[in-house]
Formats: structure tokens, sequence, C-alpha cells
């Protein structure tokens, strides 16, 4: 028999779990952000412990921070602005969640993700003018510090002239088991009206030039103009290559991206599967820890599990449809 784990409130406009699985961030159109914890570590259910007012207008997207460095998490609002909230110890007071930075610029901020490499934390914001900057926290143990390391275009060539552009979303994931000697890196596509800037791009640091390079571009020769809605990078627990799913208006495609660059430093890519079963854009993807199975959901409500089998073929293993 189904069993709910956690009952959202009405208004709940997005939500995220953190990275052990243990607690549960929730927007809500009217700005607040609840938290949502399992009062009984032997039980699957969880209940709202926090809700606070985190910005005036709708909650549009909310991430976690990685948990070395804290319980905190970051919220996007509806009018482009983001902020970043803690859970801090005052005193003798119980836990309490504070505000520790807040981002305000010219253009709407459509998504944030974080990435950890060997020295720091590092942040990536994608705007609606089609701009990405990264930002790194220069001390560990102040969530305010974030200095701002590169801004760039999500294009191949830097030279482009790309005229007005204007970004509906944008996605992001980073690639977070890193080999040794290997270089923070994520991907990133956009919906915009800019054929250019909607390709999914794998960025690398370069850390001889300080600068991050486009390493691949996951879309067919065809498709490069397409709009992406949604991108997850899949865990690698020893596999020589790595997992990429990328949702597009053509469907959900899986790439193979190789680890060693050619003589022009790209990587090798594979389009090894196209995902057909939802029949609307497909706007979160989320891989479980092993890298094995992929979990989507789309417009229409649906929730739907793929798994590869030894042959490496994709098929949908379960649906899910919407409760009333």
């Amino acid at each position: 028999m189904e069993k709910p784990v956690a009952t959202l409130d009405r208004g709940t406009t997005c939500s995220a779990w953190n990275y052990c699985g243990e607690r549960l961030a929730a927007g809500s159109v009217d700005g607040s952000l609840s938290i949502l914890d399992s009062r009984d570590p032997s039980s699957s259910s969880f209940a709202c412990s926090s809700k606070f007012k985190a910005h005036e207008a709708a909650i549009v997207k909310v991430a976690w921070i990685p948990p070395e460095y804290g319980d905190a998490v970051a919220c996007i609002s509806d009018d482009g602005t983001f902020s970043i909230w803690e859970e801090l110890v005052e005193g003798t007071q119980p836990l309490q969640w504070k505000p520790c930075k807040s981002f305000r610029t010219s253009s709407k901020v459509l998504d944030v993700q974080f990435g950890v490499n060997q020295t720091s934390l590092k942040m990536v914001a994608a705007y609606s003018d089609g701009f990405v900057k990264v930002f790194e926290l220069l001390d560990p143990l102040e969530l305010k510090n974030w200095q701002l390391q590169a801004e760039f275009q999500n294009v191949i060539d830097s030279a482009s002239t790309l005229g007005k552009v204007s970004c509906l979303t944008a996605c992001i994931s980073w690639n977070l088991q890193r080999g040794e000697g290997q270089e923070s890196s994520f991907i990133l596509g956009f919906n915009s009206n800019t054929p250019q800037l909607n390709s999914p791009k794998v960025w690398e640091f370069d850390p001889a030039h300080q600068r991050w390079l486009p390493v691949a571009e996951l879309a067919s020769p065809g498709d490069k103009g397409d709009q992406v809605y949604s991108v997850a990078w899949a865990p690698n627990i020893g596999r020589p290559y790595e997992v990429i799913a990328v949702a597009s208006q053509k469907g959900i495609s899986l790439w193979h991206v190789g680890s060693t660059p050619d003589l022009d430093g790209r990587l090798s890519i594979k389009k090894v599967a196209l995902l057909a079963g939802h029949n609307s854009e497909v706007w979160q993807m989320e891989w479980d820890m092993s890298g094995m199975t992929l979990a989507t959901t789309a417009s229409d409500g649906r929730v739907r599990l793929w798994q590869s089998n030894l042959n490496g073929t994709w098929r949908e293993q379960a649906a899910f449809e919407p409760s009333s």
C-alpha cells in the first residue's frame, strides 16, 4: 500500500532533498521556505520543523549546500533575486534559520547549483541574459563571503555575437565525483530564444590559465538549437566514462562522455539512448546514488523511472501518476 512520505502545504512551488535525503526544503508561492524533518529516525515520515519568510515574491527553486559546509539552502525568487539561508545556533537559543547572503543583479537568476573541489566550495548561477557566473567561497566557515571567479556565456565560440538574449529557464548539474587529478566540471543548458546558448555544454576548469573551458557539447548537429529543460550528471561508481541525461523538446537523451581529452581539449561523446514516454516537457531529473536509475518528472505530473539492462538498453521500469 502506498504511503505518503511528506505532505506539502498548498501553494508549494518547488522542493529539494538534502544530500543525505534526510531533510526536505520546500518553497512556496508566498515566498516562505519550509524545512521538513523526520522526528523519529526509524520513520520515513517527514513533518515541518521550520517555516519562515525568505522572499517577498514566490520561491521558484531551492538547492541545498553540500553538507560539509553546514545546513544551508539557496532560494531563487520569482523576482530574479536569490539568497542563502543557514541553520545556526545563537547562544542558548534553539536552532534557527538566518539569512547569510543575498544576491541582487540586473538580470533574473534562473538556476543555482553548488560543487566542491579539492580546496573550496563553488557556486554556479545562470541568468536570464544568458550569462553564467561562477562564485567561490572564500572562508569555509562564513557562507556570506563569496567572490566572483568567472563570468561567461554558454557558447563554444566566445567571440559569437548573440544579439538580444531572452532566457526563460536554465539548468545546471555538477560532476560531484571527480577522480584523482580531475578538475571541477558541470553541464549547463538553456531554454532561450538564442540557439547558440541552448545546447548543453560541459564546462571544465583549466587551472593552468585559471579559466573555464567548454570541453563537450551534448547535442547532435541538427539539435544544437533545441531548448533544454533539464540536465542531470550521473554519479560514477567506476565507469571509464560519464553518463549525463539531457531533457529537450525532443525527449530525454542519454550521453556517454569520455574522460580523456583529444588534442583540441575536447572530450569524446556518444548518444546512447533517447527515452520516450513523457508527453510533455521534462523539467526535473534525478539519478540514484549508484547512477544506475534515472527518475524523471514532466509538466503532466507523472514520474517515471528508467534503468539500463546488461546490454545497455534503457527501458522504463515504473511510472507514477499524480495523486488527485
